[in-house]
């Protein structure tokens, strides 16, 4: 038995393909149209709300005179007048490790604008548990001894289970998957798994601030203040209307434009 913290990967992004990007800006009549965007997930979202108003330079679009200018600028506009569709076009994918099953049927809720991923417990057999205590377990020696040797124990009837089924000697793979899966009903929610979750840029703004909020459960708000963390860096002006402050220990993340 081991106890583990959660742990968040960032593994892929959206990328602009550059010879398709240079024959559309050639076709509309704009090719020497360029941003200072600081990564192609923001690049790609300036491109598309572009599009929509013919916008990348005055001229293109006689109703357009005047355009702005630069990333920053442009979507700190997109996000203030809640034009979020252009957001949907950029997608991140990340993997969360050692994080709960208590977690990912949370997660697990946030379908729309979402692709995910799951470790399965029918294949991958639970010889050793892993979880991650909560700050209110923790908070007591008492109930962590209580805790700690419940998994402990739940540790023990996997491998008496897998003893007395005999599947280290199986050589069906057929079986040993319904033996795996017949043994995990005695494992507990709050064991370590992962799962892989992509998203859209407008999807992860409404994941960030549902789930960091202080009524949210305690181990999908520490991911999801991780998650900020890392986007907050990578993507800056889409994240730019977003504040951080600490409400127990972790941190709840506001927009000041309520609904993109």
């Amino acid at each position: 038995m081991e106890f583990v913290k959660p742990e968040v990967f960032l593994v892929g992004e959206t990328r602009v393909a550059e010879d398709g990007l240079a024959a559309y800006l050639e076709h509309v009549g704009a090719p020497n149209w360029a941003t200072d965007a600081p990564s192609d997930c923001e690049r790609l979202t300036e491109i598309m709300g572009r599009l929509c108003y013919r916008s990348f330079e005055p001229g293109l679009n006689p109703n357009v005179t005047r355009v702005r200018e630069g990333n920053a600028n442009y979507l700190g506009h997109v996000l203030e007048v809640g034009h979020g569709s252009v957001l949907e076009h950029a997608v991140v994918n990340f993997i969360f490790a050692d994080v709960s099953r208590v977690f990912t049927h949370e997660l697990v809720r946030h379908r729309t604008g979402t692709a995910m991923s799951q470790e399965s417990l029918r294949f991958v057999r639970l010889d050793r548990l892993s979880a991650y205590a909560p700050v209110h377990i923790r908070e007591s020696e008492e109930g962590m001894e209580v805790f700690a040797r419940t998994l402990e124990q739940l540790e023990q009837v996997q491998r008496e289970l897998a003893e007395i089924y005999a599947i280290e000697d199986e050589k069906k793979f057929s079986r040993k998957k319904k033996l795996t899966s017949a043994f995990r009903r005695v494992a507990p929610i709050g064991v370590a798994t992962a799962i892989g979750w992509s998203c859209n840029l407008r999807a992860l703004r409404h994941v960030i601030e549902m789930r960091t909020a202080p009524e949210a459960e305690e181990e999908i708000r520490l991911v999801f203040g991780r998650v900020y963390e890392i986007v907050r860096d990578r993507y800056p002006n889409v994240f730019s209307d977003y504040e951080a402050v600490e409400e127990d220990g972790l941190l709840w993340i506001r927009g000041k434009n309520r609904k993109v």
